[in-house]
């Protein structure tokens, strides 16, 4: 009979242990109720290591934000291949499986949980939302955007995180619907902006151009049409 030998981490290794451990914790519980406690007995080490690798409850925090913040930026990369309402869908459907696995650490990572106020956890959620805004101008296929398309994009992803936290209060809507929601929303802030702009409505032409008749934003178009009442019969008439 063999006895197990616990094989001893080195401190990479189990610093990033307790990152995951902290990540998984505060996925089901704000970071505000989870104690470094919890966290040690999760990792099953001593609290007095936990000390060790981290100066306090914050540091871990920021720590488990970082690797957050790289994973959530990570769902807005999608391959340029295909219409633009297809990716934008495959996009949002990324966001949202993130959001589901991750609620109270989602809330927090953009509300800043325990580091609320820090510079380093709002330059982490500055991070996401450019590395969000620069993936969506690169699907769009516009290096220098104008002040119009910058709006409807930075707006847009500011619309889909509120969607998400609020969606998060109940998850009232069926999640995929709101996925679909949230994609119909961009094309709507680009042709209300196309509206005003004769630039912007060039880079819509040319998005609507590559899109067929049963995508997403086809749907889109299928859906509004049939919001405009038709003509009475006694205008049929005339």
């Amino acid at each position: 009979m063999t006895t197990g030998v616990r094989r001893r981490m080195g401190v990479e290794e189990r610093r990033q242990q307790l990152i995951g451990v902290a990540l998984e914790l505060f996925s089901h519980r704000s970071p505000d109720d989870v104690s470094i406690d919890e966290i040690a007995a999760a990792a099953g080490i001593s609290r007095p290591l936990v000390y060790h690798y981290f100066p306090g409850k914050l540091s871990l925090y920021e720590a488990a934000l970082r690797r957050a913040a790289d994973e959530l930026a990570e769902r807005f990369v999608e391959p340029h291949d295909g219409p633009l309402g297809a990716r934008l869908l495959r996009v949002m459907g990324r966001y949202f499986a993130f959001v589901d696995e991750h609620g109270p650490g989602f809330s927090a990572l953009l509300r800043g949980g325990p580091a609320a106020g820090s510079s380093r956890a709002n330059a982490m959620i500055d991070e996401v939302r450019q590395a969000a805004y620069e993936q969506i101008l690169l699907h769009i296929g516009v290096e220098e955007p104008p002040a119009r398309l910058e709006l409807v994009v930075r707006s847009w992803v500011s619309l889909a995180e509120s969607t998400a936290l609020l969606w998060l209060d109940g998850r009232r809507i069926p999640r995929a619907e709101l996925e679909l929601q949230l994609v119909h929303d961009f094309a709507a802030l680009a042709a209300v902006s196309a509206a005003y702009d004769a630039e912007m409505a060039g880079i819509l032409v040319r998005i609507l151009a590559g899109e067929p008749a049963d995508g997403p934003f086809g749907e889109l178009v299928g859906r509004l049409a049939a919001l405009v009442p038709g003509p009475r019969e006694g205008e049929r008439t005339r």
